[in-house]
């Protein structure tokens, strides 16, 4: 019997993981019914992990009332396992850019600060084990926020207390740890982090990542400057070079503030929700694994979930279902996919190919288990 593994991404706006597998089930049944199918949706960190994470775990879903990036209140939620004693957080869920309008965007003002707010609730149900996914950021505050709602507190030269922002960073002169909350020393805090950019620079966290956040080029310059202090003033204060430290500009620098502050370790995404899925396990005398992602790119290959599939194969073959495949013909030789797909090409144009994913994939897949299963 012919055992396939279904290990896609979503493909954004249009299908989730979990719909990517019943849609490739569809097309697959109605060639072959002799057939091993085991759906294994994966994520890498972002959003939509918590999810993916829930499908694998025995956890609920917890709700809470936290600050978004503005100190806004809103509703927010996290994964809970008490089996395991683990909470899967993810700080898009408070201090996202999904959670504000196109005219509210400013890195300047915006903070971890509802982050941490979902870290200190996990706390008190006594976790031991954090895993943070920190993709989808709004904010540019080197985890600041985040620190002041678990207890940390910092201060201006003059004395005065900042809230942590990301305008605060060039005014930061002195962290204040006197009323940190003691529990954070006794949990393991492992980040999921897909990008090595450093703190600051042409290739840190503001001059990257900044205009998506609504960064003019005013504020790249003042906000890299305050990362750049930053680093100084941890550099001072703990002596701890932050800027050498490999993910440290992830997220507007929220790498290198929970590598501080949560003593977190920063690892791969996809790598993370591969061992909570026990994927390696899963796929073992697997024939084919079907993946999938809404666009395939280059970036595709630096640290997304198809990368983590390739990593994980032995003998098995690879297939590809993409919304969109950009990449010439050239760069397709030079990955390790025995099949790849554009589902897009069954659509009559773009929105007919979002609005109907589900079925173009399911034809697509129905041609390929008809010539290669």
């Amino acid at each position: 019997m012919t055992k396939i593994i279904l290990a896609p991404d979503k493909f954004k706006g249009s299908l989730t993981g979990m719909e990517f597998c019943d849609a490739v089930e569809r097309g697959i049944v109605k060639e072959i019914s002799d057939i091993e199918l085991v759906k294994l949706p994966l994520a890498d960190g972002g959003d939509g992990t918590i999810e993916i994470l829930n499908y694998y775990l025995d956890g609920e879903i917890v709700s809470l009332e936290v600050h978004d990036p503005l100190y806004r209140k809103i509703k927010s939620s996290y994964l809970y396992s008490e089996s395991k004693q683990t909470a899967y957080i993810e700080m898009a869920k408070a201090s996202g850019i999904c959670l504000l309008k196109d005219s509210e965007v400013n890195p300047m003002l915006t903070s971890t600060y509802g982050t941490g707010e979902l870290i200190k609730n996990a706390l008190d149900k006594g976790v031991k084990h954090i895993i943070l996914g920190i993709g989808g950021s709004a904010t540019n505050d080197a985890g600041l926020g985040m620190a002041r709602a678990l207890g940390y507190s910092f201060q201006a030269k003059d004395g005065q207390n900042l809230w942590g922002v990301g305008g605060d960073l060039i005014r930061l002169a002195f962290i204040d740890e006197l009323d940190v909350d003691a529990r954070l020393k006794d949990v393991k805090f492992e980040v999921a982090c897909d990008v090595d950019n450093p703190l600051y620079g042409d290739k840190g966290a503001a001059y990257t990542y900044g205009p998506q956040k609504g960064a003019n080029s005013e504020m790249v310059l003042e906000l890299d400057a305050g990362l750049k202090n930053f680093g100084q003033v941890v550099k001072a204060h703990y002596k701890i070079d932050l800027q050498n430290i490999k993910g440290a500009g992830a997220a507007g620098g929220l790498g290198a503030g929970c590598m501080l502050f949560l003593k977190a370790e920063l690892n791969s995404g996809i790598d993370l929700v591969k061992k909570e899925a026990c994927f390696d396990t899963h796929i073992k005398g697997a024939d084919w694994i079907i993946s999938g992602e809404g666009k395939l790119d280059k970036q595709t290959f630096a640290g997304k979930v198809i990368q983590g599939v390739i990593d994980s194969i032995e003998q098995q073959k690879l297939a590809l279902f993409c919304a969109v495949v950009d990449l010439s013909e050239e760069e397709k030789q030079t990955i390790e996919v025995d099949y790849v797909s554009e589902t897009s090409s069954y659509a009559k144009n773009v929105d007919d190919s979002i609005r109907n994913a589900g079925k173009y994939l399911e034809m697509a897949v129905e041609e390929f288990a008809k010539n290669k299963l």
